[in-house]
């Protein structure tokens, strides 16, 4: 199996997990705390990992790969745990998981007009088009009536420049480190980083943490665990980032599909249009224009 069926597979996998973990996410969060749910669910996917890389990655003992993969996952945990917070805490607040998902795509958008900024890699034509049209989808999905902004779609969306720093580190340090430790440090970290914060300042009940057993569960072994690691091993498969970010960026359409599915929540028409627009301005965003030879 060549790389880029390797890398396809393994980011489709990741995008069709975290597209249905927004439903989860939002019943989870109705009796959890946003810091100890995500605290909990990177702490079991932690676990569920330790296993995986006893078996997958027996390397030869290498000290400094080893401090290249913690420092790695310590910085990408970094990104991670704020923008799952910021999620987190706007799935909760919007009540709508098909919605989150397509806000949360926007960090596909991000992620070239990110590297245009910090690393002056060129944007063409079509991402700041791609772009327009994301705003345009953003407006029909989250502004009212009466012109007014959900504070959750705030959230949601300052996650999305997070969600985009994630990939974006990621991309730059996964070259040469071990990719399944890397994903079980990282999950590591952004869970100890999360039940820093919940120990002081939030309060969570027994009871609570039974009522959301299954979205824990789901969220630390599926999306945490398996959608990391896949994540993780499509991007160090793949030679094309563009497509790479094209591919996690469907997480929206099956976010829609499990919230229906699971969470019976409908949208308005002019809703679905908003998740079209956006959806298609993530899809122009990252097209290659190339120029016609002479």
């Amino acid at each position: 199996m060549n790389r880029k069926i390797k890398s396809t597979i393994f980011l489709f996998t990741a995008a069709i997990v975290w597209g249905f973990a927004f439903v989860f996410q939002k019943m989870g969060g109705d009796d959890v705390p946003t810091f100890w749910f995500n605290g909990i669910r990177f702490i079991i996917g932690a676990v569920s990992l330790v296993p995986v890389a006893l078996l997958f990655e027996r390397e030869k003992r290498d000290t400094k790969r080893l401090l290249r993969t913690m420092r790695a996952a310590a910085i990408c945990a970094g990104f991670l745990f704020v923008a799952s917070y910021l999620q987190q805490t706007g799935i909760v607040m919007t009540g709508d998981s098909g919605k989150s998902g397509f806000i949360t795509a926007l960090y596909s958008v991000i992620v070239p007009i990110a590297y245009f900024i910090f690393f002056k890699k060129k944007t063409s034509f079509n991402v700041w088009l791609g772009a327009l049209l994301a705003i345009g989808g953003i407006f029909l999905l989250s502004v009212k009536g009466n012109f007014t902004v959900e504070v959750g779609d705030i959230f949601l969306l300052v996650g999305a420049v997070f969600w985009a720093g994630h990939i974006i580190s990621i991309d730059m340090l996964v070259r040469d480190i071990s990719p399944i430790r890397f994903a079980l440090f990282q999950a590591l970290f952004c869970g100890i980083y999360n039940l820093c914060v919940a120990v002081p300042f939030e309060t969570v009940t027994f009871a609570g943490v039974q009522s959301a057993l299954i979205p824990l569960l789901y969220c630390g072994v599926c999306s945490t665990a398996i959608a990391y690691t896949c994540q993780i091993l499509g991007q160090k498969f793949s030679d094309d980032q563009t497509l790479a970010t094209i591919i996690l960026s469907t997480e929206s359409l099956f976010s829609a599909v499990g919230g229906a599915l699971i969470g019976n929540e409908v949208m308005t028409a002019k809703g679905y249009f908003g998740c079209v627009l956006i959806f298609v301005g993530v899809i122009v965003a990252q097209i290659e224009l190339k120029k016609r030879k002479a």
